[in-house]
């Protein structure tokens, strides 16, 4: 499985809703000028565009692993310092900024623990760090119709139920594993209207992350029954569906 799609594929499948999620986040943790923020497994930019609004381009630094990711942050948002890397080995020194931020990344760190220590080894002491995951666990993430309906038709499918943090608490707990102190968690809602279901299903064509990788496996009749499944359990359009994420912060 890989991250190595276009950026624009990445935005219309997984943008729409982490845009919204990195706006309730960023109410939560209140950034403010001259604080110094690193947002860790970028993407591209939904939460690195808030923050260059609130704190200035030159006060925010973006990583994420995808060469194509990182290029269009930097052509999206110049003056930003985007660079490409992993959680576990920020190329930044000690206490580099005020705020660090892994949106929708720790299920995909391969040591979750190792990548939030990493987190906190470049924040300074007093600054925050914070991340979120999707609660898949729990079904109420945004692709929790899609894996139910890939398991109904083969059980034997492997959902991102069992990916770390995806259940209530693992996320706070690695936190303190990683050695922060006075972790607080919660979870945050969003909501995403669509026209119609096909609206809803076209993004998952495109090819991006677990899901888009799986329906790319599938021969055509299982894909055009996996999508008349899931489109019959949405309803005639348009509609809204809601997901939720756990989210864990910490001051260093």
């Amino acid at each position: 499985m890989t991250f190595e799609v276009t950026a624009d594929a990445y935005q219309r499948f997984m943008g729409r809703w982490a845009d919204p999620l990195a706006r309730e986040l960023l109410t939560e943790l209140r950034p403010h000028r001259p604080e110094r923020a690193l947002d860790v497994g970028a993407g591209t930019g939904a939460l690195t565009a808030p923050l260059v609004a609130e704190l200035g381009a030159g006060s925010v630094a973006a990583i994420d692993p995808s060469v194509a990711f990182v290029a269009s942050l930097r052509e999206r948002l110049p003056g930003v310092d985007a660079r490409e890397g992993t959680a576990d080995a920020l190329p930044f020194a000690d206490a580099t900024f005020d705020l660090v931020i892994a949106q929708l990344v720790v299920h995909f760190m391969p040591d979750p623990v190792a990548g939030l220590a990493e987190m906190a080894r470049v924040t300074r002491p007093g600054g925050t760090v914070a991340a979120s995951v999707w609660d898949f666990a729990g079904g109420r993430a945004p692709l929790s119709l899609f894996w139910r309906v890939a398991r109904e038709l083969d059980p034997t499918v492997r959902d991102e139920s069992d990916e770390p943090g995806a259940r209530a608490g693992q996320v706070e707990q690695y936190f303190r594993d990683a050695g922060l102190a006075d972790v607080r968690g919660g979870e945050l809602a969003v909501r995403l209207p669509y026209d119609d279901p096909d609206d809803w299903w076209q993004p998952y064509t495109l090819g991006v992350g677990p899901a888009g990788a799986y329906l790319a496996a599938l021969d055509e009749p299982r894909r055009e029954q996996l999508r008349r499944r899931c489109v019959a359990e949405l309803g005639a359009g348009p509609g809204v569906t809601e997901a939720v994420a756990w989210v864990a912060i910490a001051e260093r």
